[in-house]
């Protein structure tokens, strides 16, 4: 049997190890911005608030936006009561206050939530989920979901995803530097200039794939961590595989509204299933024949 909590812990420490890389890409894409422009402390100085503005606004609207590009639609007791009663029980046994319902119109078989705490958050199911699952089935989805919210995932990874656009934001700027020229760039020490640049667009390319991919990884890790905590909470681990296992049946995967900026919120890849290398590398979840194999082994 596997060591659940073992692993828990090991997510954990993985992911915050991971954001803390994103900190120090921002940081050196920042000091060689400012160096250019004679101050490296300027440069930080510019990144961190950058930083903070953004992370202000994904932090606080992010759930919001969430929900409006995807379609979803709040939903009363009344119109899905079987959803109600699965939040409510799993919330109890959870220990935090019952999500919010939201529904998509969408024959694929998917969830996610969202919100920047358990206080203010969310979760949406597709109407193709609703009808194909059964109850244990259902619970073991929502508890998936409950589980990044208990955990703080949601807001952790929204986080993620703006750190990774300031990322690429800065990338563009420092290569729009170097391409149009700078009044201000100090331009004495012709060798120390030369070697500047190319460090700089080396950085410039190569930073937004480092964050794509950094963000992948996280997102893929935390995937694991929340089917771990489902387990616990419904006692029937059987109940997320065997949904897992319909969705990976799913004829029909791709949720119209779904893009690439919420794809990683989603329990699994909204989009049309492609194979290869490169596939895997960029997919935003582990396969769902690996997610399956380690529930069985709980």
């Amino acid at each position: 049997m596997r060591l659940m909590f073992d692993e828990v812990g090991s997510n954990k420490l993985k992911s915050l190890l991971l954001l803390s890389v994103f900190i120090f890409l921002i940081g050196v894409l920042g000091a060689v911005f400012g160096v250019i422009y004679g101050s490296a402390y300027l440069g930080l100085g510019v990144a961190v608030a950058v930083s903070t503005v953004y992370s202000l606004i994904g932090f606080y609207s992010g759930d919001r936006l969430v929900l409006g590009i995807s379609g979803a639609k709040p939903v009363t007791r009344q119109e899905h009561p079987y959803l109600y009663h699965t939040l409510e029980g799993l919330a109890i046994a959870a220990g935090i206050p019952v999500p919010n319902a939201y529904v998509i119109e969408d024959s694929a078989l998917n969830a996610f939530a969202t919100g920047r705490d358990p206080r203010h958050a969310s979760i949406a199911v597709t109407t193709g989920l609703l009808k194909v699952m059964n109850r244990q089935e259902l619970e073991g989805v929502v508890a998936h979901e409950m589980s990044h919210i208990k955990n703080y995932d949601v807001r952790f990874m929204m986080l993620t995803v703006v750190l990774v656009g300031i990322v690429t934001l800065l990338s563009d700027m420092l290569l729009r530097t170097f391409l149009w020229g700078g009044k201000g760039r100090k331009r004495e020490g012709n060798q120390a200039t030369v070697a500047l640049i190319l460090v700089g667009l080396a950085l410039a390319v190569l930073t937004p794939l480092i964050g794509e991919l950094i963000k992948l990884a996280i997102s893929r890790r935390r995937e694991f961590l929340a089917d771990a905590n489902a387990a616990v909470l419904t006692r029937y681990p059987p109940g997320l595989a065997n949904a897992l296992g319909k969705i990976a049946r799913d004829p029909d995967p791709l949720v119209d509204t779904a893009n690439k900026a919420t794809a990683h919120l989603f329990i699994s890849t909204p989009f049309r299933k492609s194979k290869g290398f490169f596939a895997s590398l960029f997919s935003t979840h582990p396969p769902i024949s690996e997610r399956m194999k380690r529930l069985e082994e709980m």
